[in-house]
């Protein structure tokens, strides 16, 4: 099993960054699909990007894409997520979660979740 802990959430300006990390536990996440979702109060979590297995692809959503960037550490055992050009409208509970499924987007497929952090975009 992987134990995933996120860190790095706060409070922003809009139009500033922020890099969130993962620190996995338990098992190497060289071999799972790891993930980054996000949930806003009274929305339902939502996909943000993943990095599937070593020396994979990483896929992101529309919303996101030119602005976050997700990275993995594997000598580590870390993903960490670069936010830039944040907006009001990123303000979330953001997870970490992995998988052994090889590619999905899906969160009913991932089997291991962290406990979220708040990031929270002023406008």
């Amino acid at each position: 099993q992987v134990q995933l802990v996120e860190s790095g959430g706060g409070l922003v300006q809009a139009g500033g960054s922020l890099r969130l990390a993962c620190a996995a536990s338990g098992e190497s996440i060289g071999t799972y699909l790891m993930a980054w979702f996000r949930q806003a109060p009274g929305k339902e979590r939502e996909f943000v990007t993943c990095s599937v297995r070593s020396g994979g692809a990483t896929y992101y959503s529309t919303v996101v894409k030119d602005r976050f960037i997700m990275s993995r550490d594997n000598a580590n055992n870390t993903v960490y997520l670069q936010m830039s050009s944040l907006k009001p409208e990123d303000t979330a509970v953001y997870f970490c979660a992995a998988t052994t499924t090889y590619y999905t987007r899906s969160a009913h497929e991932f089997d291991y979740w962290g406990q979220g952090t708040q990031v929270t975009v002023s406008s």
